[in-house]
């Protein structure tokens, strides 16, 4: 029996001891990947929609933080308080995570040595585990006292998720009140019609028109999924590319009616294809761009960057039998503080009017733009004509980024004949907060009359939320991250030509 109990303590021990190890690898290798690279992860931090207003203070405190919990772990009198301090830390690391997945406007990238290499839902996973672990080594060495290391636990993870949801709540994220403007709802101006169940909540929108619905995915860059326009016969196919070896990062698909596009601007080519046989080959070269949307099989408007000026601007382009180092003309695009960011936007063609229509994300402002770059400016019915925007540069990164708390005006969009559909999270005059977290606020206008027309929920399903949205007439299609809605919007409101 002594010889069992001798047995027993030494496989908690040993277990406690290897729990330790774990986690003195972990800090010491995440703190260290933090240090060295100490410029990039501030930046990274500066970026998030729940830390940007601590950056400076939070990166400084987190690997000290690591690397002081990490000796604790390695000197045996201080090891109590060593795994209490790895589970406090485990705990809110994941809190962050999880407010980042459910509740957060955007997903910033990922911070710290190996751990940018997993998916933020892989990352949450692996916090889990070692917030587990943590556990079973603080019961194992504290055994004789489980109720007060119980409740010890439960305190910490309460304390933990707590500071990290108050930062959620008071950090210097996008403020979705202003009261200078009023909107005019419409009642049940919508009604669903179908509904699809994509399984994978990284589709987007590549096209809809002979009769189906084309999906991309982010994930799968040359795969597309098409549906029938009743969304109840689905097929995928697998477009080829006549060169498959560039470097593409961020590929791009857009379905017209006979053909379709690929772009990827990080790669200086444009490819096109027939739907026949879903083959493309290179229509245009030598040109790094930053958006691209087709207009017909023979052109597509561009968004690119001057890299004089430091300035974006509108072009047109056509396959011109892919010259190289040609020039084009372009529309530059109006900005008062920042040329690159202060003009970032979507860029939208409308093929019943024949237009260009490019809405910026941080301002009010809509531009309508003829094929000849004729260009007329247009407003939404928010106030923020320039926005407030903090530049974050880097010489390690080689660029600037924008800071994560940056006020989106206009969050997605689309447009057919007359109307154009904006997206906005920005509360007018009386409009009460919650219905954030129930429906999306869709503001419509009319961009022939340079007019506000009305806005109107379009409500989540379930805990789905919209993403992005397409309008063919008086049909509007909407992904709510896992889900296609087809959804009908009522003749008496919507008159599209």
């Amino acid at each position: 029996m002594r010889f069992a109990l001798h047995y027993k303590e030494i496989g908690r021990k040993y277990i406690v001891d290897v729990v330790s190890l774990l986690f003195v690898l972990l800090f010491i290798y995440a703190a260290v990947s933090k240090l060295l690279d100490f410029e990039t992860f501030t930046v990274q931090l500066a970026q998030s929609p729940l830390l940007s207003a601590y950056a400076g203070f939070i990166a400084y405190l987190v690997p000290t933080a690591e690397i002081g919990i990490a000796i604790l772990l390695m000197v045996g009198r201080y090891r109590t308080l060593g795994l209490y301090a790895s589970y406090l830390l485990m705990v809110m690391f994941t809190t962050y995570i999880f407010i980042i997945l459910n509740f957060s406007d955007f997903i910033p990238c990922s911070c710290g040595g190996v751990l940018e290499k997993l998916s933020w839902t892989q990352h949450f996973i692996f916090n889990i585990v070692f917030i587990l672990l943590a556990g079973v080594a603080v019961f194992l060495f504290l055994q004789k006292k489980p109720k007060k290391t119980f409740l010890i636990l439960a305190t910490l993870a309460f304390f933990g998720i707590g500071i990290v949801t108050l930062l959620f709540a008071f950090s210097e994220k996008e403020m979705h009140r202003n009261n200078a403007f009023v909107r005019r709802y419409i009642p049940h101006p919508t009604s669903v019609l179908e509904m699809y169940d994509l399984k994978y909540n990284s589709w987007y929108m590549a096209g809809i028109n002979s009769g189906n619905v084309y999906l991309g995915n982010v994930t799968a860059p040359l795969k597309v999924l098409i549906l029938d326009t009743l969304l109840r016969q689905a097929d995928t196919i697998e477009i080829q590319l006549d060169n498959m070896h560039l470097p593409y990062k961020s590929v791009t698909i857009a379905i017209g009616n006979t053909d379709f596009f690929v772009s990827d601007g990080t790669v200086p080519i444009i490819l096109h294809g027939s739907k026949t046989d879903w083959r493309a080959n290179t229509f245009y070269k030598n040109l790094y761009f930053t958006a691209a949307t087709p207009m017909d099989s023979l052109r597509l408007s561009i968004r690119l960057a001057n890299a004089r000026t430091l300035k974006n601007s509108i072009a047109v382009i056509k396959n011109a039998d892919a010259v190289e180092n040609n020039t084009i003309s372009g529309y530059e695009l109006p900005a008062l503080v920042d040329g690159i960011f202060e003009s970032d936007g979507l860029l939208l063609w409308n093929e019943q009017l024949q237009k260009i229509v490019y809405t910026y994300f941080y301002s009010n402002r809509y531009y309508i733009i003829a094929p000849s770059l004729e260009t007329v400016e247009q407003h939404t019915i928010d106030t923020v004509t320039t926005p407030a925007l903090e530049i974050l540069s880097s010489k390690n990164l080689g660029r600037d980024k924008l800071k994560g708390n940056a006020t989106i005006i206009n969050q997605y969009a689309a447009t057919y004949g007359d109307y154009l559909y904006i997206k906005s999270k920005r509360l007018g005059k009386n409009e009460p907060k919650d219905m954030l977290e129930e429906a999306s606020i869709i503001d419509v206008y009319n961009i022939t009359t340079d007019e506000y027309m009305f806005s109107f929920y379009l409500y989540h399903q379930g805990d789905k939320k919209l993403t992005t949205f397409y309008v063919v007439k008086n049909t509007l299609y909407a992904i709510m991250e896992d889900r296609l809605v087809k959804y009908h919007l009522d003749n008496k409101f919507f008159n599209p030509i």
